[in-house]
């Protein structure tokens, strides 16, 4: 882990959606640090300033990458970034999501939006090991059809069932319609023996977690990425804090059973 930015050159960037882009990337110079999935770096953009972005794919499994939607100042001078073009990244930080915690049980991932891209990694590791795990289900919802990510490899995954809805479909739209917990029914997993994973919208996840919970899911086995204004990474400046919690430190993935509390306090 690194307290200032390293230099680290883009080596290919690819679109996801029309705001959308992932870019993998390599140090310069220096070792390729260790990222495990659900942790996240701080990502510089030259002239611009930093932003915390989770890693989308991991060096063991497809190499390092990172999934940025363009929304502000920062953001957009990273969308801007092409091939070649050298950024800053500080990190490793925070916490992952622990998937050999999940040996046996079967996998429940639920994700809303640009919440796929801290998932994926998580889901390549569970196909990669597939043996060591019960059943995977994936579950996805976006906006539109435009704003669903990785079309091509959700194709591509074994999974027991993977469901994909959309809020606002197009004329040509064959799939779901609703919101994502529509898609919970239809997966095929033992709530007493699965370990779901979530990130998205906050409301999407105490959606989620809470329906999950009724359905009998240990609240422990519900891990939860979360997003607050993240600063130092370091767990020094309290931009991050969540109650108890500095997210940037004591998450940005936390089991349901310390989260709940704290989502459900009105202005924490």
């Amino acid at each position: 882990m690194t307290a200032v930015p390293v230099p680290y050159r883009v080596v290919a960037r690819w679109r996801e959606t029309p705001d959308t882009v992932t870019l993998r990337l390599e140090p310069v110079g220096v070792p390729l640090p260790v990222f495990v999935p659900g942790q996240f770096a701080m990502v510089w953009a030259f002239g611009r300033g930093e932003i915390p972005v989770s890693v989308s794919s991991i060096p063991t499994n497809g190499g390092l990458a990172h999934t940025i939607r363009r929304v502000g100042a920062v953001s957009d001078g990273l969308y801007g970034a092409r091939v070649g073009d050298v950024l800053g990244l500080r990190g490793p930080y925070g916490t992952g999501w622990e998937l050999d915690k999940a040996i046996g049980q079967d996998l429940l991932v639920v994700a809303g939006g640009i919440g796929l891209a801290p998932l994926r990694p998580l889901i390549r590791d569970a196909v990669a090991d597939a043996g060591r795990y019960g059943r995977l289900n994936v579950l996805i919802g976006a906006r539109t059809p435009a704003d669903l990510m990785s079309k091509t490899e959700t194709g591509r995954w074994p999974t027991a069932f993977t469901g994909v809805t959309v809020d606002r479909p197009d004329c040509g739209w064959p799939g779901g319609i609703g919101v994502v917990t529509k898609l919970v029914g239809q997966a095929r997993f033992a709530p007493s023996n699965t370990t779901a994973f979530i990130c998205g919208p906050e409301p999407m996840i105490r959606a989620t977690a809470r329906d999950l919970a009724h359905r009998g899911m240990p609240a422990d086995r519900i891990r939860v990425s979360l997003e607050r204004n993240m600063r130092c990474a370091t767990g020094h400046c309290g931009h991050c804090q969540l109650g108890p919690l500095l997210l940037c430190r004591d998450g940005p993935v936390v089991d349901w059973q310390r989260t709940e509390p704290l989502l459900y306090t009105r202005e924490l």
